[in-house]
């Protein structure tokens, strides 16, 4: 259980290591709890994606509420019950998409840089509990191509500025949570 001084959480790990599960659990004795999933809504052409998300939604208590968004500025400034938002590595894909930074389209980097920025204002200022998800890429290979590593890049940033913010971090590898704050 989250202690009242740890208001924001951030909980990362790699693919697959339990850090969804783990987050779950620090709410695990709350009735009530907003789930926000930030990733693509599964359709049929992704059968493994859709599988991940069933798997999610199975763990998930039926007293909770599940918002799909990206719109975390939102959430965040919208008072309610604890929120678990899962997870910063797809909202800032689906962000990075929204903002066309692929295309390279005049202007890209700084609505980025203006979405990334409000939601650290957002998670700083929120009087909700907080825990969110998302994916430690520091200690994984150098991808292969430069729209892997501005993604890696990215997330890094985002991860640091909000584990700044947080009252509490932790790192789950194989299951196996380590609090580094």
């Amino acid at each position: 259980m989250i202690g009242r001084r740890s208001r924001r959480v951030l909980v990362l790990g790699g693919a697959r290591s339990g850090k969804s599960s783990y987050a779950e659990g620090l709410l695990a004795r709350e009735r009530s709890v907003e789930y926000v999933a930030c990733g693509l809504v599964p359709g049929e052409d992704d059968p493994e994606w859709a599988e991940r998300v069933a798997l999610h939604r199975v763990r998930r208590p039926s007293s909770w509420t599940t918002t799909e968004t990206v719109d975390l500025v939102e959430v965040l400034g919208t008072p309610g019950p604890p929120v678990l938002v899962d997870c910063l590595t797809t909202w800032l894909a689906r962000v990075m998409d929204d903002c066309e930074v692929w295309t390279g389209e005049p202007g890209s980097d700084a609505r980025l840089s203006a979405a990334i920025d409000d939601v650290v204002v957002a998670w700083s200022r929120t009087r909700r509990r907080v825990i969110a998800v998302s994916n430690e890429v520091g200690s994984g290979i150098v991808p292969g191509t430069p729209s892997g590593r501005r993604f890696r890049d990215e997330l890094g940033v985002l991860n640091a500025r909000v584990a700044a913010a947080s009252e509490r971090v932790w790192l789950v590898t194989a299951g196996l949570p380590q609090r580094l704050r």
